[in-house]
């Protein structure tokens, strides 16, 4: 096994230090602004890459961050465990129960809600692709899929987020649109695989696509019934023979790891392993509270964080802010899930104004379109420019998600009142 040199301890130690300390800092400073923590990691990675303090401090920047190259090869693995941990504890946000109590309401929200901006995506990225790819990409069909997919997740943890912010979790609409974000996920994620499938199956892995395609569902379907089970005895095990506590928690990691490694063997990304080991994991009622709690502490402070702020140096965002290509991204990532979310919600027997706040809602982005967007630069399906309209794409529609939800929620309640008063006028 080779070895951190000795006199890269350092370097790696400050440079994990640092990194974390100006992540935390500009999470809370972003919590404090009402706004998701990522958004603050992500800015702390700005600010430290090459976007600014390699402009502003050069040598600096050389010295800290670039010159040692095992001590960044050391921090890499580590944002690698940061992010398998991430998706685990997001897969555990899937709560199979609610969805199958509220499928069918939840269902017409969530598929138009994916069906849209999924076919808008990826029809304008197949048609533009010249403008969007000016270098030209290895696999014009993947490229499209993965901004199709991209522009079709719903973040989870930033709707519960805005939804508790203006006390609408535990209503219908609130209860009605987690359930859609839930199926809206599981979608997005099951998309994700056969993007990365298709796009570089063959030196990814020794499986030809129609083999991955089936082990994979073969998976996600052994995982989420006979797998769940085994899950839940394992878990029964633990608590009565390991160490009370700790002992669970061990063991739910091991099998998010088991779980990524699986996936990555395949061929697929590791992410989507540990995904669907976190749902499995998450529907266990002897995964107790404290471990749930404490494993999102942990992820959510610490490992996530140093995942978030190194994404600030894959990239320089000033140098690939295209605004073109900016305001291509943001005009179908707003119509396709407007139109699909207003749509979802009529069907679902909303009303108007609602069925406007349900589109807000289901525009709202956050960590996986990042994290499927960092997986696609590296493949080479996409490029930095596009990968920085992401990330804008995701702070924008982040911010007028919530205040959207709000107003259009108002509209609705003064129109019911209206109705009510009308309808007691006249008799």
């Amino acid at each position: 096994m080779h070895r951190l040199p000795s006199d890269e301890v350092l370097p790696f130690l400050l440079m994990v230090a640092t990194l974390l300390l100006a992540a935390r800092l500009m999470g809370e400073l972003f919590r404090k602004l009402k706004l998701p923590q990522v958004m603050g990691e992500l800015v702390a990675g700005i600010l430290l890459g090459p976007s600014c303090l390699e402009r502003c401090a050069p040598g600096f920047y050389e010295s800290f961050f670039a010159s040692p190259e095992n001590a960044g090869v050391a921090y890499d693995g580590l944002a690698r465990i940061g992010i398998l941990l991430l998706l685990f504890v997001a897969g555990m946000e899937i709560n199979l129960k609610t969805i199958q109590k509220k499928a069918n309401a939840a269902a017409a929200i969530s598929l138009s809600g994916v069906a849209f901006p999924f076919l808008i995506g990826f029809v304008a990225s197949w048609y533009l692709s010249s403008y969007l790819f000016p270098q030209g990409m290895g696999d014009k069909l993947a490229s499209s899929l993965f901004m199709g997919t991209a522009l079709s997740i719903t973040a989870l943890s930033v709707l519960a987020k805005i939804l508790i912010d203006i006390d609408k979790i535990k209503s219908k609409f609130g209860n009605l649109m987690m359930t859609a974000a839930m199926i809206d996920d599981f979608i997005g994620w099951m998309l994700f695989s056969l993007v990365v499938t298709v796009a570089n199956l063959e030196s990814e892995s020794s499986f030809q696509g129609w083999q991955v395609m089936f082990m994979v569902i073969g998976f996600a379907t052994f995982i989420l019934t006979v797998g769940r089970r085994i899950i839940h005895w394992m878990f029964i095990f633990s608590n009565r023979y390991l160490s009370r506590g700790g002992g669970t928690l061990s063991v739910g990691i091991i099998l998010c790891i088991f779980g990524a490694v699986f996936t990555e063997w395949l061929g697929l990304h590791a992410i989507f392993g540990a995904f669907l080991v976190g749902i499995a994991v998450g529907d266990s009622e002897h995964f107790s509270h404290k471990n749930r709690e404490m494993l999102h502490d942990i992820v959510t402070y610490i490992f996530a964080p140093l995942f978030f702020v190194s994404i600030g140096f894959r990239v320089d965002f000033i140098k690939n802010f295209d605004g073109g290509v900016i305001a291509f991204v943001l005009l179908i990532a707003i119509l396709g899930k407007m139109v699909g979310g207003y749509i979802g919600g009529r069907l679902g027997k909303f009303s108007h104004n609602e069925s406007i706040a349900i589109g807000f809602g289901m525009n709202a982005r956050g960590s996986q379109e990042i994290v499927l967007g960092l997986i696609a630069l590296n493949a080479n399906l996409i490029t930095d420019q596009i990968f920085v309209a992401l990330v804008v794409m995701t702070f924008v529609t982040i911010m007028i998600a919530g205040p959207s939800i709000r107003y259009f929620l108002q509209q609705h309640q003064e129109d019911d009142d209206e109705d009510e008063h009308n309808l007691t006028t006249a008799e």
